[in-house]
């Protein structure tokens, strides 16, 4: 079952979201930001200013996540202005950021992550990344850019939205079998194996 604002709050009380917006923000000093904070049946996370990075070509190489080579990304500049910080991702290129947010899952429960409206309309897709039964840490998270033209990508402000999906208990949960991505860091997270 996908769960409400009601539950959300409650469990963002016991440290789930951290820190936790109790609210949909749409305006901060008088200026409208892309929301973020507690809806009807999910929450809508920040993309944090620390890193974002750029996949690059490099003449020779293959992107292979078996064997992640560093060097295919680039870290991109933050730049401000009076609408906000903001990275920039180019026209037809891909990019990763991490949520500022801090997230542990019960270990009952599912998380998704799903692109904002707002930046969809702009041409920009986020990956659907679940956070599985009791994972914790900052979620990377993944941008194409579909778009010919290059975009702003603001941090603090909005950027995906979490749903909570409630199930029965499952046999092993995330951190039981130590799962490779458990207690990210609050910077971008590389490829795995």
């Amino acid at each position: 079952m996908i769960k409400n604002d009601k539950w959300i709050a409650q469990m963002a009380e016991g440290g789930m979201i951290q820190p936790f917006e109790p609210r949909q923000v749409r305006q901060l000093d008088n200026l409208p930001v892309i929301s973020y904070g507690l809806s009807s049946f999910g929450y809508d996370l920040r993309l944090s200013p620390v890193e974002f990075r750029i996949f690059r070509h490099i003449p020779g190489t293959v992107v292979d996540p078996k064997n992640f080579n560093p060097e295919n990304l680039e870290t991109t500049k933050l730049y401000s202005s009076p609408e906000g910080d903001y990275f920039i991702l180019p026209a037809h290129s891909y990019g990763l950021g991490v949520a500022l947010e801090k997230l542990a899952v019960p270990d009952n429960v599912t998380v998704v992550c799903l692109g904002k409206s707002t930046y969809a309309r702009c041409g920009i897709i986020a990956n659907v990344t679940p956070a599985e039964a009791a994972w914790r840490g900052y979620l990377t998270l993944e941008f194409s850019n579909s778009s010919s033209a290059d975009c702003r990508i603001y941090a603090n402000e909005g950027i995906v939205q979490l749903l909570f999906l409630e199930g029965e208990p499952c046999a092993v949960s995330y951190e039981t079998r130590q799962g490779k991505y458990q207690d990210q860091p609050d910077q971008v997270t590389l490829a795995r194996i």
